[in-house]
């Protein structure tokens, strides 16, 4: 099967700590590869990971706190350096051009490729990318400044044809793609094969959201309704409730309770308060609620069956 699997490279929130670093993640599709947000040292965890930075062609940034794009201009930079030629896309809120702009012109820096910033809406679900294979949707986040999480839609296949059966009987080149998409096959006797007969089904598509730093509410769970995959920010423990509310974030209750009521089949849960140095209490606080859950472990990969 084709992968659809996710990377983690950062996982703290706005304080990285010796071993935490802000938030970014790779997810692989199809062996196409597509950066979630770009903290600090989002870099040197590519190259600590082993995933080849110059195959990453977009970039999606959340929201523009430091925490989720400070690692961009060294990336990009780097990119410029390895003899990147290729167009790289990057997707956010209104606003990074003119920052990287700044940080080009008063370096001096001339990139040797071009980059294609797209502005996008924080406030309402949109389609911003899409292909043969995938589609990425913005997910409506309630943060301190526009943000929005991302919801990422692998595209039904078409059904596999069983290769015995082009010979058994003599089915034509031209007739083979008709067949992959769900047409019966007639021979030249005049007899008709059913399509169940001649074909695998393809797997059901994969579907993964990315829910960055939000303040609880429910406006965005039918939106993720049974993904197969839900990130989600769960930055303090219940007895910060207060503080959570404060700087919009999440608990790690709240973060389940989504998780829950949006039927999702796996939460990973990431963001984490520097305050904490054991992750265990954010854990079983949200298993409470989902059992379902795992911690975001940097370097670990979560394969999305």
């Amino acid at each position: 099967m084709l992968p659809f699997e996710l990377t983690i490279l950062g996982c703290s929130s706005a304080t990285p700590t010796s071993s935490r670093h802000p938030t970014a993640q790779v997810l692989n599709v199809h062996e196409r590869f597509f950066l979630l947000d770009c903290g600090e040292a989002a870099q040197i965890q590519l190259r600590k990971f082993k995933i080849k930075i110059q195959r990453i062609d977009h970039i999606f940034i959340s929201h523009l706190h430091g925490d989720h794009y400070l690692g961009l201009p060294g990336l990009l930079g780097t990119m410029h350096l390895l003899g990147r030629e290729k167009e790289l896309h990057v997707y956010s809120p209104p606003g990074l051009e003119e920052i990287i702009a700044v940080s080009h012109h008063h370096s001096k820096s001339h990139l040797k490729y071009n980059i294609v910033f797209h502005a996008i809406e924080a406030e309402s679900a949109k389609i911003i990318f899409e292909d043969d294979h995938l589609s990425v949707e913005t997910i409506p986040m309630n943060h301190r400044i526009p943000c929005c999480g991302f919801l990422f839609k692998e595209k039904q296949r078409m059904k596999s044809i069983i290769k015995e059966k082009i010979e058994e009987y003599n089915i034509s080149v031209q007739e083979i793609p008709l067949i992959k998409e769900g047409k019966d096959f007639m021979t030249t006797e005049g007899k008709t094969i059913p399509n169940a007969e001649l074909t695998h089904d393809s797997p059901s598509p994969r579907d993964y959201a990315y829910c960055s730093d939000t303040i609880y509410n429910e406006s965005y769970v039918e939106q993720i309704k049974n993904v197969n995959l839900l990130y989600h920010e769960a930055t303090f423990t219940s007895d910060m409730e207060e503080r959570a509310k404060e700087t919009y974030h999440c608990t790690a209750k709240e973060a389940g309770t989504i998780a829950l009521k949006a039927n999702a089949k796996q939460l990973i849960i990431g963001h984490f308060s520097a305050r904490y140095r054991e992750l265990e209490p954010l854990l079983t606080e949200a298993k409470q609620i989902f059992e379902n859950t795992e911690l975001a472990v940097e370097g670990k990969t979560y394969k999305i069956a």
